[in-house]
């Protein structure tokens, strides 16, 4: 269709500056600069033979998602090579910690019809499960040209995001027509798949399958020695994956909340570990004592700031806390997965931009678990009603359990939608 030959034309075009920004990146983060040829699909060949199970997660988000999928494949089809590809190398540092040597991991190419017909013919996955919304023309079009069926996993599909994909009708007809299966986490996002052009008995509504994480036991145990260094009696305040100017704002917001609760200790994840240094300095600059994770220094009954500037703690950090207010969403970034601390019982503050998880949000505000609030200032607000109110932030934290619980199964359902993906090898 030519809306596809001029979106591949302006790839073509733009592909120097995209080359010369992701060597940019490398200035923070140097990660971006190795294995760079993996992006034009110079891919190395697989350990095995076997055709793999390719699935493909953006970074870290996607990777945390489909992380139970994978470990239940493992072990349910051990004859089956799993290739897992991202975009970022956060990404592929999760899965290097997750899995070990029980997969192979590669850079996905950019969506340039030569790069990825190459990086196909060399691995020959068997199939392709795409986590949550990450949809590219060329991609798709390749995977249909050399037989290799799709499957869009816990997908999901925001009002900003339709709106973006319905400026180029035919081409998103076109490309959502080339996927074998897509399994939408609810109704809603089913729709606006229709809506868009998806042929509906390729659609099956399944659930999310983040309601299906299983708590790992080594979360508990990192949170009981994370305590024991913070101060065991310590309220403790987590906020996760937050972005830029999010730190800003409720460092802002800080001392009046510290003056009555002096003993509060506030632990700060960033989001982005190139941004570590950046937050590190924005603390000191706040007047507030900080130490960071990465120092290996313990926290003094002084320190106001913990600084966790380390990957893959994510959920031991959450165990660890006594509330937890989820970054992404005092600006227009759309908001993190708000399950990760409700699976374990904590109670949760947003900002009001948590379009990527609109649905998810509103059921636990429904049923108690989430208070979500304008601005830094109400964030403080709401975590000074639950530290006075300790009842009530236990109350809240047993309702996101319960929520949780009752939305589990969707793994189930899109483990069946798997199975045919497993039946078919490439015809090349």
């Amino acid at each position: 269709m030519i809306s596809r030959y001029i979106y591949t034309l302006v790839l073509h075009l733009l592909l120097p500056s995209i080359l010369i920004r992701l060597w940019l990146r490398g200035r923070q983060a140097p990660a971006y600069r190795q294995r760079w040829t993996e992006r034009l699909g110079f891919t190395p060949p697989l350990a095995s033979s076997t055709a793999p199970l390719w699935v493909h997660a953006v970074s870290v988000g996607e990777v945390q998602a489909v992380a139970t999928l994978i470990h239940r494949f493992l072990q349910h089809h051990p004859e089956i090579p799993v290739l897992i590809t991202t975009m970022t190398p956060t990404g592929a540092d999760r899965v290097k910690q997750l899995f070990g040597e029980q997969v192979a991991h590669r850079y996905c190419p950019y969506d340039l019809p030569w790069a990825m017909s190459r990086f196909l013919d060399i691995t020959q996955p068997r199939g392709c499960v795409i986590v949550e919304t990450e949809l590219w023309p060329n991609f798709l079009r390749q995977c249909q040209r050399k037989q290799i069926p799709t499957l869009l996993a816990n997908a999901r599909l925001s009002e900003r995001s339709a709106r973006g994909y319905a400026r180029f009708p035919s081409l998103t007809r076109d490309m959502l027509n080339r996927l074998s299966r897509v399994a939408v986490q609810d109704h809603t996002d089913g729709e606006r798949f229709k809506a868009l052009g998806l042929d509906p008995s390729r659609l099956n509504v399944i659930g999310s399958i983040k309601f299906d994480v299983e708590i790992n036991p080594q979360w508990a145990k990192d949170a009981r020695q994370l305590r024991q260094h913070w101060g065991a009696a310590r309220p403790v305040f987590l906020a996760a994956s937050t972005h830029d100017d999010e730190e800003s704002q409720l460092l802002a917001n800080l001392p009046e909340l510290l003056s009555a609760y002096p003993d509060l200790l506030i632990v700060l994840v960033p989001r982005h570990p190139e941004r570590f240094d950046t937050v590190a300095q924005l603390c000191q600059s706040s007047g507030l004592t900080c130490t960071r994770r990465s120092q290996n220094t313990l926290a003094s009954p002084d320190t106001q700031i913990y600084l966790a500037d380390t990957m893959g703690e994510l959920m031991s950090f959450c165990s660890a806390a006594d509330i937890v207010f989820v970054g992404g969403s005092l600006i227009e970034r759309g908001g993190h997965n708000p399950l990760e601390p409700a699976l374990l019982g904590k109670p949760v503050i947003t900002g009001l931009h948590t379009f990527n998880f609109a649905a998810i949000t509103q059921g636990l505000a429904s049923a108690g678990a989430l208070s979500q609030v304008k601005n830094a200032k109400d964030v403080m607000s709401q975590l000074q009603f639950w530290l006075s109110n300790p009842d009530s932030a236990t109350c809240a934290g047993q309702a996101a359990q319960d929520y949780v619980a009752s939305h589990a199964g969707a793994l189930s359902r899109l483990e069946a939608e798997l199975e045919p993906l497993l039946k078919t090898t490439t015809n090349q």
